[in-house]
Order: C-alpha cells, then structure tokens, then sequence
C-alpha cells in the first residue's frame, strides 16, 4: 500500500470512533483566527498529539487541534491551528489533515489565512476572497505514486475555488456591510518574509496577497473532490511596500482585530453552505 495513503488510514483508524459528528463543512483557522473556534456550539475536540502519527503545530497562535460543532446548524470540524511546509513537515505531512477532514466526511474545505498584500489598494485588516492561487517554491503534494483511493493522476485545476460557494460570501458580505476584496493567494515555503524584489516579482506574475500556507492544501483537497473556498485577512503590506520591518507579533495583532467581522462572515457564509 502507499505510505502516504496508509498513515492517512492509520490517523483516521486512531480516531474515527471518537468523531462526535460527521461534518459537512471543514473549516481551516489561520494565524490569529484560532478563537473563531470558540464562537460555535462545541461537541467535543481532539489534540493533533493524540492522533497516531500526525503532525503537530508549532508556531505560536496555532493551538493544534480539531474543535467539532455547529455553525448555524451546520455541523463542522474546525482545524485551530495548521502544520506548515516550512516546520520541516513533508508536504504530505502539511496537507494530511485536509485529506483526513475528507475521510471524516466533508464535503467542503473552508480555508483562512493571514497574508501579506500585494495589491496596492489593499490595507492592512482587508478581507481577501482568494479566487485563484498561485504556488511558488513549496513541492506540489501530489508528488509521487498517485493514491487512487484519492483522485485521478491528472487533477483539473481550472476552477479550484468553487463559484458557488464564492458568490455564497459574496453575498453574505454585502448583507452585513463588510468590504470583501477579490483577488489572487500566493503561496511561497515561508519562515522568512519576502524580499521587496520578490514581491515586485509576485505582483508581476498577478498575485494580490501572499502567505506560507493554503494553496497546497487547497490542492490537495482539490484532487480529493472537494468544494473549496478561502477568505485571507490582509495582516500587513508586504516587504518594500512600506517603510516598516515585518514580524509575526503584527500579523497576529492585525488577524486578532479583524476577528469579529471575520467572525460573522464565516459564520453567516457557513449557515448558507
């Protein structure tokens, strides 16, 4: 058997009898979202330590675990916390816990983020509804012996990001009167923040925001056949498009006073799924 498939069983395996639900939705917390986890009605919650061989957090505002609830009555499980390609995970380590959300049962992936802006019209607290992706440097996740049991060899990527479930944001966005932009994610491996003359370069080639996670996971999860979507919170502008030194301390703070307007668009966008 593949060892990638057979450690994806192996974690399920370890946990599929203390699953409180099955959910419909899964929903991915990005750096300082993690109290969105909080906010909705919790059935019970599993430790990414307790589960055989998975990979565990370790950046700071990344809690590591799965919460299982509701959201307006749609049952969910909530990732508090990623694992990323660059705390020297493998790449399939890093998407594992999307493919495993998948094997508890849902059908779609909600990702969040904390990014950089790369569009000059972006400022820094902005919600990003991420469109299309771009994936820079981090190894594609489905390289190897494809898994069968997961998805074709040749996974189409024309429409990544389901329109559905985008108009679906859209719209809850407009009803509760929060600015929602549109635009391109970036994924580059991360831990350190780009160069001014690669951002210069990411705009080049059309990104409009850029962090170190989501598009292998949206790959992956994509190969899969699930329905995908992400909002990315605008933290900070990128290298070189100010004056100021970039840390993760302002990413947290900006992420963390954005939560209750991404709060409620989560909430409501999810009650409509």
């Amino acid at each position: 058997m593949n060892q990638v498939y057979e450690k994806l069983l192996k974690c399920y395996e370890s946990i599929k009898d203390r699953l409180p639900l099955t959910p419909k939705a899964a929903l991915v917390l990005g750096s300082g979202l993690g109290d969105y986890a909080d906010t909705i009605e919790v059935k019970g919650e599993i430790s990414y330590s307790e589960i055989q061989d998975f990979p565990v957090s370790t950046v700071p505002g990344h809690e590591g675990k799965f919460i299982f609830g509701y959201v307006k009555g749609v049952p969910v499980v909530c990732m508090k916390g990623r694992v990323h390609y660059y705390e020297g995970y493998p790449i399939t380590d890093v998407v594992l816990p999307a493919r495993l959300m998948k094997m508890m049962g849902a059908e779609i992936l909600f990702l969040t983020n904390a990014s950089g802006g790369i569009n000059p019209s972006f400022t820094a607290g902005d919600f990003m509804l991420i469109t299309d992706h771009i994936s820079c440097f981090a190894p594609n996740p489905l390289i190897g012996a494809n898994i069968d049991e997961l998805g074709c060899r040749f996974p189409d990527m024309s429409t990544v990001y389901d329109r559905g479930l985008q108009e679906i944001i859209r719209e809850k966005a407009k009803e509760l009167n929060i600015p929602l932009k549109e635009g391109i994610y970036v994924q580059l491996t991360g831990p350190s923040f780009e160069s001014p003359a690669e951002i210069k370069m990411l705009r080049g080639l059309g990104a409009d925001a850029v962090g170190m996670s989501t598009v292998v996971e949206a790959i992956a999860a994509n190969h899969m056949g699930m329905r995908i979507c992400g909002i990315s919170c605008v933290a900070n502008l990128a290298a070189g498009m100010t004056d100021n030194p970039l840390t993760h301390e302002e990413v947290q703070e900006a992420s963390k006073n954005a939560a209750p307007l991404f709060r409620q668009l989560i909430t409501e966008s999810i009650g409509a799924f």
